[in-house]
């Protein structure tokens, strides 16, 4: 599968302070992602797959990728950090540092 653009959405931003009343974008302060999707996260983790989302991502945004079954179910998830944005637009993220999904009930 490819990047799904309507997947992902700001879980809460560490760059938006209220100030004044206001929010304001702090710069060089990473923001959190929520990302879903069915791609495993070896494909998510391959250079180039969050390119259309270059405009709205910097570099030390955390993307919390949760990755679904067929039928909507929750099987793994994964944190990934952006590493880096070339001029080009070229997003990398790093390996995904992998999070335990289970339930025992």
């Amino acid at each position: 599968m490819a990047y799904i653009a309507r997947n992902l959405g700001p879980a809460g931003s560490l760059a938006t302070p209220i100030q004044n009343g206001t929010a304001e974008t702090v710069p060089g302060v990473p923001r959190l992602w929520m990302y879903r999707t069915a791609d495993a996260a070896a494909t998510v983790d391959t250079s180039g797959y969050f390119n259309d989302a270059a405009r709205v991502l910097s570099v030390g945004d955390v993307i919390l990728r949760i990755t679904i079954d067929g039928s909507g179910v929750p099987g793994t998830c994964g944190i990934h950090v952006v590493q880096t944005i070339s001029a080009a637009g070229v997003v990398n993220v790093t390996d995904a540092l992998a999070l335990t999904t289970t339930n025992t009930d």
